[in-house]
């Protein structure tokens, strides 16, 4: 997977409002499924860090998420509907997606080496976090915190019910920062090949922010090295 992250610089992110007419949900719907999932109860602390990213409402009164990743090879814009997660990514060799069914590709020339099952909404759910987190089929637990130079950083585990999504058995952890509640880290495993749980836990380090509409989305993400819950140097960003 790493391979495929050269270069990781979120130049643009643009969040449009709910569309008003011909939409797969009609106004009213929208607005009801919002106040529905609003009323959902999540662990206290993580509504905190909800919050302290712009919060759930604000969120998911938003329709669609778009966003550049810029590599040294080509530059990919991804597109996804935050209600259906229909996604495309586009770049000027080859496109990908998911249509609400199936994922597909477009590829005329072979250029695209990896697997578009699994790449095709990776990294929204990196970019999107935390609010990915709300998702229906969660399973929240308790972890220690993470230390790294002088400070710990509490934490949430993040698991799935069976059936939901391509790798139930993924497992995320988010740690925080304890003073602002904002997202700090996130480590998370990789079963998509197995479909067995792994004990290998990858880091991504949350630190630098953009504000779009009221929403705080990260401007940067940095994978570091590790030996468990030993973070290392960055590698890659």
């Amino acid at each position: 997977m790493m391979k495929y992250i050269t270069s990781l610089l979120f130049l643009m992110a643009l969040l449009a409002c709910k569309q008003q007419a011909k939409e797969v949900k009609s106004e009213d719907e929208t607005e009801k499924s919002v106040e529905q999932q609003t009323t959902v109860q999540y662990p206290e602390v993580l509504t905190k860090v909800f919050d302290a990213h712009g919060g759930l409402k604000n969120w998911r009164a938003m329709k669609n998420l778009v966003y550049t990743i810029p590599k040294e090879d080509l530059s990919e814009i991804h597109t996804i509907d935050l209600y259906s997660r229909k996604d495309r990514i586009d770049t000027p060799d080859y496109s990908m997606g998911f249509d609400g069914s199936d994922v597909w590709i477009d590829d005329p020339d072979k250029q695209y080496e990896g697997d578009p099952v699994f790449y095709h909404n990776l990294m929204f759910y990196f970019y999107a976090m935390p609010f990915v987190l709300a998702d229906d089929g969660i399973i929240y637990s308790e972890t220690e915190d993470l230390v790294y130079g002088d400070r710990k950083y509490p934490g949430i585990g993040i698991g799935y019910q069976a059936n939901i999504g391509t790798s139930p058995k993924d497992e995320y952890y988010i740690h925080y920062d304890p003073e602002t509640y904002q997202m700090a880290w996130l480590g998370y495993t990789v079963t998509y090949r197995t479909g067995e749980k792994s004990d290998n836990v990858k880091w991504i380090r949350y630190g630098e922010w953009l504000e779009e509409k009221g929403i705080l989305l990260p401007s940067t993400i940095t994978w570091h090295n590790y030996e468990g819950r030993i973070i290392g140097e960055a590698r890659s960003k």
